[in-house]
């Protein structure tokens, strides 16, 4: 009797969770198929805020910067070199300090960036509330935002503090989100502005469906029969009951690694071992750095055109990060020469040991030329080679160091490399056999999705059959 009531239980809680849950399955299927070809949310990556940048015109340079600052960079702003400086920006032409951007500001800078003629430019509002496409812009906020009369129907975002471009979207970026992005991360701009609702609905239907997708499987257990026919279901419930013991535990670990992406009750948030300070950090004193040499640095750059100078200091010596499209020069400041060389493994382990504390050990130094399973990108994009520190602290700590740039990268602990692999690793499968081997990533990915939602749509169709014709019943009696 308790097993018959057992299995009564599990059949009809897995039927009436399956009416409310299976259509969130099909749009998380159907929208996490699109996201692996549309990525996120409409952004402007750096390059591509890089490539549109105008280029610096050294020849109009007349002002070294004469202010300290946590970060000095050079650049083109409204057609004339100028120096941001913790945000603020500085003419070099002539010192002149850029005052707020108003909004005839905001459509020259627009039309600039965009390399298009003022009577293209429509300015649309100044946005002090999210639009959707600037939910995660929000610590930018205000922004004008101005529409282009384009084919794309482009519209660009402009912060009215330093003119800088904060997002630029187009009619194809909007729409690839609104099929990908929007609804697999439930991101509606009244929902997700709400981010205790948000949050509270995400966690809560991704672990309702760990739920169903466990009791699923029980269920397909308990249903089995020794002997013949060892299925109990005709038709479309007999499809339903394949696909689902066939992928009902990859949709399990799906729908799980999605909810731990909202880190409930901080299980993973922990930083590791607590340096003395960043070892690598300096601040910027631009004494150091001599005047800038116009000549010097337009026979370095034979020709190239620079968007973006950044001044920096690296192992207390003044350098310049030159960034072109597509290349990113380092320079010493000094003596405008090129430095190819990456600093030594052993002078980054003396700067790391410097603020590391002296009851914790280092137990490994390694320099990758290659990824590991944690340090990795799969456009191949974040720095090698790389120097990788493990710590003998409690946490076992792991360190990653940019040895071109004597900069740490990221660092982890025992618990966030767990989490990668809960996490990213059962939510992207990227695992090193063959996330990096596409189409067959691609194959693999989309067929187990494919499988994931025949059932769950199947799932869903008999789900609202039956509630229907439950629901006619009880009207249907006197």
């Amino acid at each position: 009797m308790a097993v018959l009531w057992v299995r009564k239980f599990l059949i009809l809680t897995h039927r009436y969770l399956g009416i409310v849950l299976s259509l969130f399955f099909v749009v998380w299927f159907v929208s996490g198929i699109g996201m692996m070809y549309t990525g996120g949310m409409p952004s402007l990556t750096p390059k591509a805020r890089l490539e549109r940048l105008a280029p610096i015109d050294f020849n109009a340079i007349k002002l070294a910067p004469s202010e300290q600052g946590e970060s000095v960079t050079l650049l083109t702003v409204m057609g004339r070199p100028a120096y941001r400086i913790d945000g603020q920006t500085i003419f070099a032409d002539n010192g002149e300090t850029l005052d707020e951007v108003d909004q005839q500001k905001a459509l020259r800078m627009a039309g600039e960036y965009m390399q298009v003629p003022q009577d293209k430019l429509r300015y649309l509002e100044l946005l002090n509330q999210a639009d959707q496409w600037t939910i995660e812009q929000r610590g930018q906020l205000p922004l004008h935002k101005i529409a282009i009369d384009d084919a794309n129907q482009t519209q660009i975002y402009i912060s009215p503090v330093d003119g800088d471009v904060a997002l630029i979207t187009t009619r194809r970026s909007r729409a690839l989100a609104w099929v990908a992005a929007i609804p697999h991360w439930l991101y509606f701009r009244s929902l997700r502005v709400k981010d205790g609702a948000w949050r509270a609905l995400v966690i809560g239907a991704s672990g309702m469906g760990c739920i169903l997708a466990v009791i699923g499987l029980l269920v397909g257990i308990v249903q089995f029969r020794r002997s013949s026919p060892h299925i109990p279901y005709a038709r479309w419930m007999r499809w339903h009951y394949l696909t689902g013991a066939f992928f009902g535990v990859v949709t399990f670990t799906w729908v799980f690694s999605g909810m731990l992406s909202m880190e409930p009750y901080d299980v993973f948030a922990h930083n590791g071992l607590s340096l003395a300070g960043d070892p690598f950090a300096a601040r910027l004193n631009m004494a150091t750095f001599p005047p800038f040499d116009v000549g010097a640095m337009n026979r370095l750059l034979n020709g190239r055109e620079v968007k973006e100078i950044e001044f920096t200091r690296m192992q207390d010596e003044p350098y310049y990060v030159v960034r072109t499209v597509p290349d990113r020069l380092i320079v010493d400041a000094r003596t405008f020469q090129i430095r190819r060389e990456a600093f030594s493994k052993e002078s980054l382990e003396q700067r790391i040991a410097s603020v590391t504390p002296n009851e914790v050990p280092i137990v490994e130094s390694q320099m990758l030329t290659d990824y590991d399973s944690y340090y990795y990108s799969r456009g191949r994009e974040a720095p090698l080679p790389v120097l990788r520190v493990k710590f003998g602290d409690p946490d076992q700590t792991w360190l990653y160091v940019d040895p071109q740039m004597s900069r740490i990268v990221t660092g982890m602990a025992r618990i966030n490399r767990i989490e990668r692999w809960i996490y990213t690793g059962f939510h992207d499968l990227d695992f090193s056999f063959w996330f990096y081997r596409r189409p067959l990533w691609d194959i693999g990915v989309i067929a187990l999705s494919l499988g994931g939602l025949t059932s769950s749509l199947i799932g869903l169709c008999v789900g609202f059959k039956r509630l229907f014709r439950g629901i006619r019943r009880i009207v249907s009696q006197p």
